[in-house]
């Protein structure tokens, strides 16, 4: 572990910053622009907005005008870039970036974040390697005198992706990117609902000119029968595949087909292929009733995501550190995702693989293509090959194994696309599928049966569980599940739940001594809106369930904007995990959010009054406060509201809302479809390979602490840990894990909010190389 490090150490007096969106506008983009201001103003740096993006900065006046703590109030919520973005034509000249030069000379701003994408952040960087040249020509000209020159020497430049459509190499997700999906998800499945009540083909067209990261998640999100990306571009004879496919599908009682095309589709000979092409060839082939619906700037439009406003917090303020800890020798850098972790990466060497890309594409050399784009968009890409298309009886292999999935404790939206896909991996890779009703209580009493293919068609966008769940664990009935197992020659199981889901697997492990039954490889997948399971950063359905926290919150906070000075308790699920309190409180602004995991007492509770307080005397007249349910047995929801009230009295009232069992139900998000999707697809390769390993003398036998294992997201990877091995990291009385790693951006909603508040930094400030793929595999 690297020694803790403190940003206290990192003054940002006597710096200056300046802050603006270029290129095309994403959600999120408002959600960095506000962290950049906070987080400067909170070191002590000048911070100024740049309006209308590198045009701005070449004209100057009042574009760049210096900004205060409250400028950027209310704007997280807010689609699209309150501070304008334009495409610049002037700023490509050397004389335009001579104004421009000049203008930040003005101000004194030698620190640079830029929010846009590869042309926008290409451009800084020219500009940042021009900068000395650019002063010295301005001091020849007399427009600034050679202390300036001296003072104001060289320019750091700090970048973030802001572009919907995900196309910049070396981040996982770009700001923008999940809230564009839940644009298209959400049109995908009200066009469904239609499409099935008339028997419809849809053609649908999602932007992603030269990157099919969009249409491919959303295809994999909504289990759509084909889809089309300028990466991989389909085949020869494509057109009969496809019509080959969607009768088929039809034949199989299926009443609509969906068919996602991204705007830049090619085929293998690079030749555009049109939402009107396809609708055309299915008319005249299949004769199908076939609309095409062009999404368009919809997917740019709506508020942002939960996910892009934390991404874009996080980012926003890596980007300040990274500023501040800059030296004339720091290359210009880019702030990134890796997995669950903000990295630094140098921009040019991202912007290169971004070109290549595209040089590849140009190329047909379609198979480097997708390696350029990274491990994220693979994985989506093998994905989706595995489950949208079914082999013949005669294609599959034969294994004869019995593999049998359930879902265990509490719903989670997310569920039913992590049983579709461990369903049709599991048939592809030739076992017998099977699914249990109501967990184990419902195996106790046999509730099992075979299921097919066609069973799961449509479940990706089904919220809570199809298959029935509960919270019993396997303990009591451990002798008639074992019956059963042995009865229906169950070989491998799927398990997917929360913590409950967690111990039951402990429990299998620990009865293997007395019943042979459990000796089979067991797999569990992490689903529970609390996020609370050992060994895993994420779990299936935290997404849908902060998305519904964020969206309330965002409501709630709306309908105090005709009244004065108003304070919100929101009181969210979770146990006794904070999860969802905190990272909601990050997402919607909050003053405070109340976690079990870092005791507060009264004397708190009375500063954060104050602070509000305080905060009512300026423009800012809204108080958003969230309380985890478990937080504290004493300091109840109504002991919260009741003393803000009493203390808040003359200055500002409140309002309490217990949020309820809204935050399990609704469909599930894109991130919840598309994660659920992608790990059952891995824990069942994962469970191929060790039902193969145990196999001897005609029969499935293994007690290995390895056969038993959660499969999680952690850090940058998915990893298989045995569940034996994680008891050490669990709380099993409060049922959290002993370790959190969201903790650690805790103090960003403090800061953000204007507390002051130490944060670790010790996994910041390494500058790390781009990950590339080796093409020898290509």
């Amino acid at each position: 572990m690297p020694d803790k490090k403190f940003f206290e150490n990192l003054s940002g007096a006597g710096k200056a910053i300046g802050v603006l969106t270029s290129g095309g506008d994403a959600q999120g983009m408002n959600a960095a622009v506000r962290a950049v201001v906070r987080m400067g103003i909170y070191v002590g740096a000048k911070v100024y907005f740049i309006y209308e993006g590198y045009q701005g900065m070449v004209d100057g006046g009042d574009n760049i005008a210096e900004v205060s703590w409250e400028s950027v109030s209310s704007i997280l919520q807010v689609g699209g870039t309150v501070i304008g973005s334009a495409r610049c034509k002037d700023f490509r000249t050397r004389e335009g970036r001579l104004r421009a030069a000049r203008n930040l000379v003005k101000c004194g701003i030698t620190n640079l974040c830029v929010i846009g994408g590869d042309g926008s952040l290409t451009g800084a960087n020219l500009f940042r390697e021009e900068w000395s040249g650019l002063l010295d020509e301005l001091a020849k000209n007399g427009e600034i005198d050679d202390e300036a020159v001296k003072k104001y020497a060289y320019l750091n430049i700090v970048g973030m992706v802001g572009s919907i459509d995900n196309d910049f190499c070396g981040t996982d997700m770009t700001i923008g990117t999940d809230s564009a999906l839940h644009r298209i998800i959400e049109v995908v499945d009200a066009i469904m609902t239609t499409a099935q009540s008339h028997q419809r083909t849809f053609v649908l067209e999602v932007m992603g000119r030269h990157c099919g990261y969009l249409a491919l998640v959303s295809a994999l999100a909504c289990g759509a029968d084909w889809v089309f990306i300028p990466e991989y571009p389909p085949e020869q004879g494509w057109e009969d595949q496809m019509c080959a496919k969607l009768s088929e599908n039809r034949a199989r009682k299926k009443r609509l087909n969906i068919i996602i095309v991204a705007e830049g589709a090619i085929d293998c000979h690079n030749k555009s292929i049109t939402s009107e092409q396809i609708k055309e060839l299915v008319v005249q082939r299949l004769g199908y009733d076939t609309r095409v619906t062009i999404l368009g700037h919809v997917q740019r439009g709506g508020t942002p995501s939960a996910f892009d406003r934390i991404l874009a917090s996080r980012m926003g303020v890596e980007a300040v550190l990274a500023l501040l800890e800059a030296t004339p020798k720091t290359p210009a850098c880019v702030v990134s995702l890796s997995g669950n972790q903000s990295v630094r990466l140098p921009l040019m060497e991202c912007v290169q693989m971004t070109q290549e890309v595209q040089k590849a594409m140009d190329g047909r050399k379609f198979l480097e293509a997708v390696q350029l784009r990274g491990r994220s968009f693979e994985n989506n890409l093998n994905t989706y090959k595995l489950l949208s298309t079914k082999k013949s009886a005669a294609e599959l292999p034969k294994t004869n194994f019995n593999v049998a999935v359930l879902n265990v404790g509490a719903p989670a939206a997310g569920m039913n696309a992590a049983v579709r896909s461990t369903v049709r991996i599991g048939i592809t890779e030739g076992h017998n599928m099977f699914s249990v009703t109501d967990g184990f209580e419902g195996f106790s009493k046999g509730q099992i049966k075979e299921i097919t293919w066609g069973d799961v068609g449509g479940w990706t966008g089904q919220g809570g569980s199809i298959l029935g769940t509960k919270r019993t664990l396997p303990g009591k009935y451990l002798k008639k599940i074992a019956e059963q197992m042995r009865d229906n020659n169950i070989n491998g199981l799927v398990v997917i739940g929360g913590f409950e889901a967690y111990e039951s697997c402990l429990q299998l492990a620990e009865a293997r001594s007395q019943f042979e039954e459990f000796c089979i490889p067991i797999c569990m997948l992490p689903a529970t809106i609390s996020n609370n399971v050992p060994g895993t950063d994420f779990s299936i359905g935290a997404d849908t369930s902060l998305n519904t926290i964020v969206e309330t919150c965002d409501r709630i906070k709306l309908s105090a904007s005709g009244t004065k000075r108003r304070v919100f308790i929101i009181e969210t699920m979770g146990g006794y995990c904070g999860y969802l309190a905190n990272m909601g409180g990050l997402a919607s602004g909050a003053d405070a959010a109340y976690i079990f995991e870092e005791r507060f007492d009264i004397r708190e509770l009375q500063a954060n009054v104050e602070h509000l307080t305080q905060k009512m005397k300026t423009g800012i007249q809204r108080g958003l406060v969230l309380r985890n349910e478990n937080c504290s047995e004493n300091y109840t929801t109504d002991f919260i509201y009741q003393l803000y009230s009493e203390e808040g009295k003359g200055v500002f009232d409140c309002r309490k809302n217990v949020l309820g069992h809204m935050q399990q139900g609704g469909a599930p998000s894109p991130f919840d479809r598309n994660f659920g999707t992608k790990i059952a697809a891995k824990a069942v390769l994962w469970l191929s390979k060790k039902l193969t390993e145990s196999y001897q003398r005609g029969k499935i036998f293994t007690n290995s602490e390895d056969s038993v294992c959660l499969l999680g997201m952690r850090r940058r990877n998915l990893v298989f840990q045995p569940v034996g091995q994680l008891k050490d990291e669990a709380d099993f009385e409060h049922r959290i894990p002993k370790e959190q790693w969201w903790l650690k951006l805790r103090p960003l909603m403090k800061i953000l909010a204007k507390y002051k508040t130490s944060y670790d930094v010790s996994d910041s400030g390494q500058l790390e190389h781009v990950h590339r793929p080796r093409h020898s595999d290509a």
